[in-house]
């Protein structure tokens, strides 16, 4: 008899699992219906090639911008939101093991520090302005405009700022 209730409970912690898989799914298929209007829901690449041959003894160091701007951390292939106005920028945190997201919104030249490799950038800016990245003397490397919903690899090595506008 104690057999057959504990094959009963094992039955019903895993009927009761599969049911709170089965709810939980829906919602997370559909998580740019939560977004608001304009927003893009993207999936962040997986960790790039060069954070898996990093070199052990180098100290990592986090990717930073100034002026300060809103970023999150996103794990690679997870979920990122690009909000309408945005220009989303994406660079490896070495530190952490995540993309550092950037979310340029306020019109600014924005200066890069330890953006290294390969990267992504995603322009969801609205009234059409050109975005520009920018070597180290100062020269124009890329000029784009928006292009809704896209998201572009970028080798961040060359670049050490980003106009918005």
């Amino acid at each position: 008899m104690r057999g057959k209730r504990s094959s009963l409970g094992v039955i019903g912690v895993l009927a009761g699992l599969l049911m709170a898989l089965v709810a939980v799914s829906p919602a997370q298929a559909t998580g740019g219906a939560e977004s608001g209007p304009g927003e893009q829901v993207l999936v962040a690449p997986p960790a790039p090639a060069e954070a898996q041959a990093a070199d052990a003894g180098v100290a990592a160091v986090a990717p930073t911008i100034s002026p300060g701007a809103q970023f999150e951390h996103v794990l690679p292939n997870g979920t990122y939101s690009c909000a309408e106005g945005n220009l989303c920028t994406g660079v490896w945190n070495p530190t952490n093991g995540h993309w550092k997201v950037y979310k340029l919104y306020t019109c600014n030249r924005y200066y890069l520090s330890n953006w290294l490799n390969t990267g992504f950038y995603m322009n969801n800016q609205t009234g059409n302005p050109t975005s520009y990245f920018y070597d180290q003397s100062g020269n124009v490397i890329k000029s784009f405009k928006p292009n809704y919903g896209v998201q572009y690899l970028q080798n961040w090595n060359p670049v050490w700022s980003i106009r918005n506008c």
